[in-house]
């Protein structure tokens, strides 16, 4: 079969060379030649395959995927027509025990470098004149499943920063992925040249001068109830750009937005404050207290009639012309001192000219009151009532809805969504009304209103409100131009290549062809200074007129502490932690007994599921307990969170993980090992010690009996993981 391969390949290729020009364009002699070109670049030997196929796809520029099949093993590349390569894949069978799911890992026994150096050659054969990429290694890039690395960035090109990525994987010094963006298939025009002729110091001048802020209440912490006044980036304010060429300042919200890539806009969902439980009746009828309180917390609910009658008689929806079709109730369990609340969701439809239009209303089922709308109509209907009057109605609306509450329109506009290049007419005009306390906005407290650009309904509603926020005072604050000041210095200009939407002028057969797709605009790349900076900043200080970085909640794998310098365990602690094994906090208390849950989530770090174990809700912890009860750390019966485990419990648990069980369970007599305190080992846990001893897990005194602590558990893991696989 091989043979047979070979030879098709080679007769194509030789058909190649000695056809006309007029026949060298056949499918399978342009797939010979890029078969070629590719095993010529990527030095590819491909005897241990049994099949091959090519695929070809055109879109705006032909693009090849081959494939090679074996017994246990395949190998996938996508190319251009001249052999440059756009991704590559390679699986073949791993028989080891270890690459189970459930099996218990080892560390690595070799180092990365000869995986780097294969991902650094690969990339010296597959990158082009003029591009470039450095291997950075990502935060938690170890694993515990493989000596493998992976690598991700940026695409220099011609020496400076481009929008084109790439990722590279590398296992036992073969490249197993590897993907990359090519300028051929996502952007027209090729890569400009690299000089720069407009005047750097200028373009800074020009873009410090589009920046704009807002003076706003925001909270000081991510879910905390204080609010502070901060200068934020005007909501809706236009990115820009400048030309490092012609010195042209882009507007790039406006180019985006030409080629119909706004985002459209639609009715979410929110809830507004909830009602008051009633009272629990006294227990009879011979139910159970809980079936009582279940069935009490449906009086008072209203028939799906009564509230379709309720919203019928209220213009401001405009259901007339709907049909009720559906009606569905919801018992929404109060959370973070809200009280539950029963809600009706009623859904609505009607047709129009032959086109399904539909309405949904949240209600409280007890009172009635609207907690949100969401409407669906076609887009480029006819828009009968105004911008401006749909404000007005949407005013008047909030005002009856909730006339205590003090709310000012701080986002009003249409969205649109594209279509061949043009925009099309939304259904609706959506407006955001917030909350205002001195005078300023606090936009996390909300109401989203949508009229219906056909007859002023409500076509949409949603809100968030939270009554426990306090709010700093609006004294002593630095002017707009000091916080102006101090934002443009957190930014420096940078000269890179960026894409930029560009009108097509159908000048070459790529751009002929997306014109004739009815495209007017197409992404370029195009040579421009920008704004950047490496930190991320949510605004100004509004007291200090200091930058306050933004503060992201990231799901690190790997892991570092504050509180380990003087821990004995220190060097284990941080071993385990460059492998994303550990946990999710600042702190890891080494000298805090360790209970069993707290080993579950040590135990669960090894899946790449890193947590505080404080703060992880119930259902989340069914599931880590389920995932360390198959790899065998311990029965679903042994379950007791908040035990305290011994030295042996935990000697126990990670060598029945490891595999080391049946052995550990054998006749004691066999077992040796020199323990000072051997005399005191329970015989049922001679095995586990004499293994523990073996392994390094414990060594001098084995004090079964003692309560572990977390250091204690983390050098037990570390020595289990070294073992050899």
């Amino acid at each position: 079969m091989k043979r047979l391969l070979s030879l098709a390949l080679s007769g194509a290729l030789l058909a190649a060379l000695t056809l006309p020009a007029s026949a060298a364009g056949a499918h399978d002699v342009r797939l010979a030649q890029v078969t070629q070109a590719v095993k010529t670049v990527l030095e590819l030997d491909t005897d241990a395959y049994e099949t091959f196929r090519g695929n070809l796809s055109e879109d705006l520029v032909p693009v090849w995927n081959l494939s090679w099949e074996g017994d246990r093993r395949s190998l996938s590349v996508t190319a251009l027509e001249d052999g440059t390569v756009a991704s590559l894949s390679r699986w073949e069978y791993d028989p080891s025990p270890d690459s189970s799911r459930d099996s218990f890992p080892v560390f690595p026994q070799k180092t990365g470098d000869t995986d780097r150096a294969a991902a650094e050659a690969f990339l010296a054969r597959v990158l082009r004149e003029g591009e470039a990429a450095e291997l950075q290694d990502s935060e938690g890039s170890l694993s515990l499943r493989g000596s493998g690395g992976s690598w991700s960035g940026t695409i220099i090109l011609n020496g400076l920063p481009s929008p084109l990525h790439y990722s590279i994987q590398a296992e036992n010094g073969l490249v197993t992925h590897f993907d990359r963006d090519l300028p051929e298939v996502s952007v027209v025009g090729g890569v400009p040249d690299p000089d720069a002729s407009a005047d750097a110091a200028k373009a800074q001048k020009d873009l410090n001068e589009t920046l704009k802020l807002q003076l706003q209440y925001v909270r000081e912490e991510d879910g905390g109830s204080r609010a502070v006044l901060r200068y934020v980036p005007e909501a809706g304010a236009h990115e820009f750009l400048v030309d490092a060429r012609t010195g042209e300042l882009l507007d790039m919200t406006e180019l985006e937005e030409q080629q119909g890539y706004r985002s459209a806009a639609g009715g979410g969902n929110g809830a507004a404050p909830a009602a008051t439980k009633a009272e629990m009746p006294a227990d009879e009828a011979g139910f159970t207290q809980a079936e009582l309180e279940g069935v009490q917390e449906l009086e008072g609910v209203l028939s799906k009639e009564a509230l379709d009658e309720a919203l019928r008689a209220e213009s401001v929806y405009g259901l007339r012309g709907y049909a009720l079709i559906r009606a569905s109730y919801e018992n929404l369990i109060g959370k973070d001192g809200k009280e539950d609340q029963i809600l009706c969701t009623l859904r609505y439809a009607r047709t129009d000219g032959g086109e399904r239009l539909t309405r949904n209303l949240t209600v409280n089922a007890k009172t009635g009151a609207v907690e949100s709308v969401q409407s669906s109509a076609p887009w480029g209907r006819e828009q009968k009532i105004t911008q401006e009057t749909a404000q007005k109605k949407a005013e008047v609306f909030l005002k009856a809805l909730c006339p205590d509450r003090k709310l000012a329109l701080c986002d009003a506009g249409v969205s649109a969504v594209p279509l061949a290049g043009r925009q099309e007419a939304a259904p609706y005009y959506r407006f955001r009304f917030a909350r205002t306390v001195n005078g300023l906005p606090f936009l996390e407290n909300c109401y989203w209103v949508s009229i219906d650009a056909a007859d002023g309904s409500v076509y949409g509603l949603s809100s968030t409100w939270d009554e426990k926020v306090t709010f700093d005072n609006a004294d002593g604050l630095v002017s707009m131009e000091t916080a102006l000041s101090a934002w443009a210095g957190a930014y420096e200009t940078v000269l890179a290549y960026r894409n930029v939407p560009r009108k097509l002028d159908g000048t070459d057969p790529v751009q002929a062809g997306l014109v004739e797709q009815g495209m007017e605009y197409y992404y370029g790349l195009r040579l421009t200074y920008g704004l950047e900076c490496k930190d991320s900043y949510e605004g100004v200080d509004a007291r200090t007129g200091k930058p306050v970085r933004e503060e992201k909640s990231v799901w690190r794998s790997s892991l570092a502490y504050t509180d380990i310098s003087g821990s004995s365990a220190r060097a284990d602690i941080e071993k385990l932690a460059k492998y994303g094994v550990g946990y999710k906090s600042d702190t890891f208390l080494p000298d805090k007994s360790i209970t069993q849950w707290e080993l579950v989530a040590l135990a669960s770090s090894l899946r790449g599921m890193a947590v505080d174990p404080g703060t992880v809700e119930k259902d989340a912890r069914d599931s880590m307990y389920y995932d360390v009860c198959r790899m065998g750390l311990l029965r679903a019966s042994e379950r007791d969170d908040d035990a305290v485990l011994s030295r042996s419990d935990v000697v126990r648990m990670l060598l029945d993980a490891a595999g080391y069980g049946p052995a550990a369970r054998l006749d004691s007599g066999i077992f040796a090992c020199n323990y000072s305190d051997r005399g005191s080992i329970p015989e049922k846990d001679m095995g586990y010690a004499a293994i523990a001893q073996a392994l390094d897990m414990a060594e001098g005194v084995y004090a079964g009996e003692r309560p572990a602590v977390r250091e204690e558990a983390a050098s037990m893991l570390c020595r289990v993981l070294e073992r050899k696989s």
